[in-house]
């Protein structure tokens, strides 16, 4: 079965830090460029950080600067998102698509597209 599969999410206060994984299985990660997405309540799917098959990544949201990195481990076929710093504003499901060409800022157009993972910033 072709899938991708996040995990990693949890409950965390303003301040701490996760660390999101998406897993592929039935295909090879390193084939494919890999977006992290976010939807928060009541709000659009936004794009966080995506990672091209060469290793070099894109930011498409300026609130994430400077605390989010994105990583892969094509041994694993496995792709990471780092959060550090985390803000309520931070809470909302996140999810990974893969992209077989480039990124794209676009969750609809993966490839693949996992379900997501849930990240609640909270004291």
């Amino acid at each position: 079965q072709l899938q991708l599969v996040e995990s990693g999410g949890g409950l965390v206060q303003p301040g701490g830090s996760l660390r999101l994984s998406c897993a592929a299985s039935g295909f090879t990660l390193g084939n494919y460029a890999i977006g992290w997405f976010r939807q928060a309540p009541g709000k659009e799917r936004e794009g966080v950080l995506c990672i091209g098959k060469s290793g070099g990544s894109t930011n498409y949201a300026d609130s994430v600067k400077g605390r989010f990195t994105i990583s892969r481990d094509n041994a694993r076929n496995m792709v990471y998102l780092t959060m550090n710093s985390l803000k309520p504003e931070d809470t909302a499901a996140y999810s990974c698509a893969a992209f077989s060409t480039y990124c794209r800022d676009n969750w609809y157009l993966g490839d693949y597209r996992g379900q997501g993972t849930q990240v609640t910033v909270s004291s």
